[in-house]
């Protein structure tokens, strides 16, 4: 099991216990086929339903465990539409329509489970009226619509590379006065032109980029063995290949990695940090990275830049150089419909291509 899923299964477990019998049934039902990441945000969506409902009186119960099913059974569509405006718009922390969606989607997972899998002692359905069956959730991320809020968002061509120089280089001119940032600078900025030239060679994911453990590189091959999101298989890691653009970088920060961050042999990660106190190396954290990245990015003149548009960066220069079915392998997307999002993405290349003529 992957360093995130650990965490979040340790997460998930502690969690259980606040919630009602029937979200915990539901859980180990979900268990073998999802991931503890996403059954967490499951979990999470239920407290915001349930602490909801007892707010609006919908439920006497004074805690999560207290729900009963006949107070999910006498909901009405009112009370679900009422749901949907608290998540519009209240005042703090409103939620996105992608937000709103994937929340009504959990609720329509777990009274699709109670009513229609999930059995009483007498073989009848826990749940005998399910409100949330009239509920329609819209589908939210449509490639066509994804493509067109990236366009001028990510790296393209010769960009690729200079945001990689950049960081080995550039960046100590911007920072020069600022004595603090250029001493984590030095510090890290081979192991940082590493990941990011590893994430733009290959379209790593940044919890895949996390979980790489020193075995997993195979440096000749240009391969690493990564565990892939959706699979779970826990002993199986997926081959992903880099291109050699990325392979002068990871040589460069392999040599340092022990020394300059003390990293005990003990260590298995790839990627590590000698956080501010600490005398050893760890693994380095998704938020270490992500915060990494947007740091150079804001200096590099394109704030908008994280380590997922790295991803789509990547993704969409390999997709002109190959077809839908290999970008979805090496992306390890679940289906081609995902992938679309780059063929949106080189419309303009596409139309330019057909346009050039050659003689004959």
């Amino acid at each position: 099991m992957s360093i995130q899923k650990i965490a979040d299964r340790a997460k998930l477990d502690q969690k259980l216990p606040s919630m009602p019998w029937f979200v915990e049934q539901f859980m180990n039902y979900k268990l073998p086929d999802l991931s503890p990441s996403t059954l967490l945000e499951y979990i999470r969506d239920y407290e915001s339903f349930f602490g909801w409902m007892i707010v609006e009186g919908l439920s006497t119960a004074t805690h999560y465990t207290q729900i009963q099913l006949i107070e999910l059974e006498t909901l009405r569509m009112e009370d679900i539409t009422n749901y949907r405006l608290h998540l519009t718009t209240r005042t703090e922390g409103t939620n996105t329509r992608v937000t709103v969606s994937r929340k009504l989607s959990s609720l329509r997972s777990l009274f699709h489970y109670l009513s229609q899998i999930a059995e009483d002692d007498n073989f009848y359905p826990l749940l005998k009226r399910n409100i949330m069956a009239k509920v329609e959730v819209k589908r939210m991320h449509k490639p066509k619509d994804t493509a067109a809020k990236l366009k001028g968002k990510i790296l393209e061509e010769d960009e690729l590379l200079e945001f990689v120089g950049y960081i080995l280089e550039g960046y100590r001119e911007d920072i020069a006065t600022n004595k603090q940032a250029l001493y984590s600078y030095e510090l890290n900025r081979e192991r940082d032109a590493c990941i990011t030239s590893l994430i733009l060679n290959s379209g790593l994911r940044v919890s895949e980029v996390v979980n790489l453990n020193l075995v997993d590189l195979d440096l000749n091959q240009k391969l690493m063995y990564v565990s892939r999101k959706g699979n779970n298989d826990e002993t199986f890691k997926t081959p992903i290949y880099f291109r050699e653009q990325a392979k002068d970088e990871i040589k460069t920060y392999l040599e340092l990695r022990e020394t300059r961050y003390r990293t005990p042999k003990k260590e298995t990660a790839l990627f590590v940090a000698r956080p501010n106190g600490q005398s050893s190396g760890k693994r380095m954290t998704k938020r270490a990275i992500q915060a990494m990245i947007m740091k150079y990015a804001k200096s590099f003149g394109k704030p908008y830049l994280t380590v997922h548009k790295l991803r789509h960066s990547f993704a969409t220069d390999y997709y002109l150089q190959n077809d839908i079915y290999k970008t979805k392998e090496q992306l390890g997307h679940a289906s081609t419909e995902t992938t679309e999002i780059y063929a949106h993405l080189t419309d303009k290349t596409m139309s330019e291509a057909i346009e050039k003529r050659t003689d004959l």
